[in-house]
This record gives C-alpha cells, structure tokens and sequence, in this order.
C-alpha cells in the first residue's frame, strides 16, 4: 500500500508554486522585450493561459494527458473528468509519496506556461479573439497529446523517448508551434525586414529573466517528485547550465558586436535552462557544463537560420526553446549516465531522442498550421494594419503601460 510523504509532498508543494510562478516571469520577461504599444497584450496573453488552461486541465485535459492509456495516443478521457479519482491518495503510476491531487497541480503549471512560451514569437500580429481560440486548439490537440506520448504512458514512452521535465513536452513543442505561427501569420507591417525588436524596459527583462531562473529550479528539480539526490542533480546542473550558457553567449555578442550586450545574457541563461530541462535529472555536473555551452552556441547560431528563411519571430522563441529543447533532448542519448537514474548514453538512446524529437516537431508544426486554418475560417485572426501601427494594447484592450 503506497504511503505519503510529508518530505515529498511538501516539496513538491514549493516546485508547483515556482513553475506557477513562472507564467507572470515570462509575462515580465516578454513585456520588457516587446515594444511599448504592445507591453499590455503580451502579458495578457500570458496571464489568462493561466485560467483557460485550468479549465481545459480540469474538464477532461488532465485524464488525456494522464489517464489510462488508449492506443498509446491519449489517454482516457472519463477517467479523470472535472479531478475524478484525483484526491489525496497517492497514485502507483506517478509519484507514488504524493497526493495524486497535488500530481494533477504541478502538471497544471506546465501546461499553463506551455502555450504562453509561444507568444513571444507572434508578438503584435494576433488579435485577442484569434490568440483565445488557438490556446484552446493548441492545448487540445498538441499540448495534451504529446504530454500524453512522453509522459502519460504513450507509444514514444513505450520506446523509451525520455525528457525529464519538458524539453520535448514544453520546449520541442511550442519552439516549433512558434515558428509555424511566424510563417501563418507572416511579418509585421511596422518593422523592416531584418529590423531587430528593441526590447522597451530590460530592467523589467532582467526581473522576469530573474524569476523565470527561480522557477526552474522547481521545473526541473520537481521532476523528480520526491526530496531526493535526483532532484539535488536536477536543481544543481539547472543552474550550472544557465550559467555556463549566459557566459558563453556574452562572449559570442562580444566577439561579433565588439560589446557584451545585456539582453544578449538574459536570453543566453534563458537558452540554457531551455537546454537541460529535457536532461537535468539524467546528467552529471560535468555533462551540464558541456549542456550548457553547446546549448548557448545552438541556439546562438540559430539565428542565421532564421534569418536567411525571413522568419520574424519577434522574441525568437523558436531559437531559444525549440533549438534548446531540441540540443538538450539530443544530448541526453550522448550524455546520460547511470549512476544518477535508470537512462544510459548509447545510440539506441541518442536515436530514440533523436526519433522522439522529429515527430513531436514535425507534429506541432504541422498541427498549429491547420488550428490557423481552422481559425482564421471563423474570422480574421490578424490585426489590422491600423492596429498594429497604433499599438495593440491601445486597440485591442483600451490601456497603455507607460503613462507618459
């Protein structure tokens, strides 16, 4: 008979809180990236994922994601409906020492800030409407699925495609719905081609990037729902790889610029925790260092990709999670070690990934297209030329962030 315990469960308590945490991070991260007509949108974009993805969760998402396997695509969609069988009591599939009710609040969390990562991307093209009626979509028929192949049992599970805390799940899958969502919606009409987005307010970067740093030391130390030498490796190699990577891309700005810039530190750490989220709990320090490093240079270079195909990803979420997501999946196979957990190095592990990788990217990018298909049919999802030259926070939601 399964046992809670207090240690575990209060633990896994404090990591909830800190990815929950981590939406209004991002939202302050975004907001100071953006331009100023613009501040009030993104941030409302990320700040309502956390109540329609709640919804979502409760009435049927959670038990997709986590209920019984059916055919190894989705779980069974009854058997969790609005928290059935979802209490104090501990479950024998997941996290066995906590309240499976808490279980269900620590992947909320995920899901919530999910959908809000590929935000950054779109910035000033989607109106509100059209950006309510894709988080919906997106959650459903992306979001939940690929929780479900990797985390709940299903056939990539089944393989043996790991990611400890969501760097194919959370990361693979909204860098790549974000890059789709660029090439739906194409450019913005009020920035020239190869224009970079001046953020408005880096203090406010540096706080959100600040934040978001604190939280994932909950999102990837919670993966290992207890209070154990697992979830020590995970918090510890989350911030060796942020760091190593910040430093790395500081040089890399300073070598092609001539000055290290800070908006170019912030989103180095960012792509760095991006990296190891898919490997903290499978890596030893050492490996974190070469995670980090080699994360920062992906991602770095990323950017004469994206450049040379026109992709006017606003806040370059692609390059940041999706390529991060991606390294840090693909070094798994290449770095793990037994010593810590139950995953290897080997080819078969580096293919697995590698196989995992391909088709949840292929699956998001592919997927979002159509849900912009199937919306846009419903109405206009892109803001007018007027709009989006006036601002959006002004147009769409009668409010300003700056006073001035």
């Amino acid at each position: 008979m399964l046992s809670l315990n207090t240690g575990d469960t209060g633990f896994v308590m404090l990591c909830t809180a800190l990815v929950c945490m981590m939406t209004p991070a991002l939202a302050l991260f975004y907001g100071g990236m953006v331009r100023k007509k613009n501040v009030l949108t993104i941030m409302m974009q990320n700040f309502i994922s956390m109540g329609v993805t709640a919804i979502i969760w409760i009435f049927g998402g959670f038990s997709l994601a986590f209920g019984p396997d059916v055919g190894g695509l989705f779980g069974d969609i009854s058997y969790h409906f609005a928290l059935d069988k979802v209490g104090i009591a501990p479950s024998p599939v997941y996290a066995s020492t906590v309240p499976f009710i808490l279980f269900f609040a620590y992947q909320l969390m995920f899901a919530v800030i999910a959908p809000a990562l590929i935000t950054g991307a779109f910035a000033g093209r989607l109106n509100f409407r059209g950006y309510l009626k894709f988080l919906i979509l997106w959650m459903i028929f992306i979001y939940i699925p690929v929780c479900h192949w990797i985390w709940g049992g299903g056939f990539l599970a089944k393989i043996g495609v790991m990611d400890f805390a969501g760097g194919i799940v959370i990361h693979v899958s909204a860098g790549f719905a974000a890059l789709a969502s660029v090439i739906f919606l194409g450019r913005r009409d009020d920035m020239k081609p190869g224009e970079p987005t001046v953020p408005n307010n880096l203090p406010l970067v540096a706080v959100g990037a600040g934040l978001l740093w604190f939280g994932w030391f909950g999102f990837n130390a919670g993966g290992a729902y207890a209070a154990d030498g697992l979830a020590a490796y995970a918090f510890t190699n989350t911030t060796i790889a942020g760091s190593i990577a910040m430093i790395v891309w500081m040089l890399y700005d300073w070598h092609y610029d001539r000055k290290p810039s800070f908006s170019g530190v912030l989103v180095g750490a960012v792509a760095g925790l991006a990296t190891i989220t898919p490997c903290a709990g499978y890596v030893e320090p050492w490996a974190a260092i070469i995670i980090g490093a080699v994360g920062s240079s992906v991602c770095y270079y990323a950017k004469y990709v994206q450049e040379r195909l026109g992709f006017d990803d606003a806040l370059e979420v692609w390059r940041a999670h999706g390529m991060g997501g991606v390294t840090g999946a693909l070094l798994l196979g290449i770095l793990a070690s037994s010593n810590i957990d139950k995953v290897n190095a080997s080819i078969h592990q580096f293919l697995m990934q590698l196989l995992g990788v391909i088709i949840v990217a292929v699956y998001s990018f592919v997927v979002t297209i159509i849900i912009f298909k199937v919306i846009s049919a419903w109405g206009p999802i892109r803001v007018t030329k007027e709009e989006e030259e006036a601002g959006l926070d002004e147009s769409l939601h009668g409010e300003e962030a700056y006073k001035m």
